[in-house]
């Protein structure tokens, strides 16, 4: 099994990176590959409702020139999903939410039943505000969200402050052992086990 994380900060080995290696570490001991892909400081694009990746039945976006479809295709090898992000105005980084709209909305039969968790990082606050939205991607496309012993959010400003936020590391780390044994539990006899559920019956308020 393998996690795939995402970090969301445009610094490589910043508080975000430090976050999610914690729960990289931890997912390791407890017998869960893991991979962090970051997102770097190269221009992405938001999405423009074309709906061409469906129209299509791409299974990627039909933008092939950022970072969005590097993460598709780590997608089809990972069992659970983690993404990670520092707060900017009280909300994830807007290049992050552009690039996970893409990837998740063109590549939803990628992610659909897989867990998955959000991470925040923060010099004092918005966290909760930035947590909450990224979880919202995940429960609109059947992802069990995978908690833990509080919201999962680590405090620090300058790079390496996040090691000094001791409940902050403790809490990533009993994130990925609640990841690992929720993955293991899926697949406890080698194949993944899913509930059956309705044909989607969309409506709209106006019609």
């Amino acid at each position: 099994m393998k996690v795939l994380l995402i970090n969301g900060s445009p610094h490589k080995e910043g508080n975000t990176f430090i976050a999610l290696t914690e729960i990289a570490n931890q997912l390791k001991k407890d017998g869960v590959d893991a991979e962090i892909l970051q997102l770097g400081n190269k221009p992405v694009r938001g999405c423009i409702a074309c709906g061409q990746c469906r129209a299509k039945q791409l299974n990627r976006c039909v933008f092939d020139d950022d970072f969005c479809n590097r993460i598709v295709e780590k997608l089809d090898a990972a069992d659970g999903l983690i993404v990670g992000s520092p707060v900017y105005y009280g909300q994830p980084n807007g290049a992050l939410l552009a690039v996970m709209q893409r990837a998740l909305f063109s590549a939803t039969t990628k992610v659909v039943n897989k867990p998955a968790a959000s991470v925040a990082i923060c010099r004092r606050g918005g966290a909760t505000a930035t947590f909450q939205c990224l979880n919202m991607m995940f429960q609109m496309l059947n992802m069990p969200i995978v908690s833990s012993q509080y919201w999962n959010i680590a405090y620090g400003r300058e790079p390496g402050e996040a090691r000094q936020d001791v409940e902050g590391m403790q809490t990533m780390r009993t994130l990925a052992d609640n990841m690992a044994w929720l993955l293991k539990k899926i697949h406890h006899d080698g194949q993944p086990d899913y509930p059956e559920r309705e044909e989607w019956k969309p409506m709209h308020f106006i019609r």
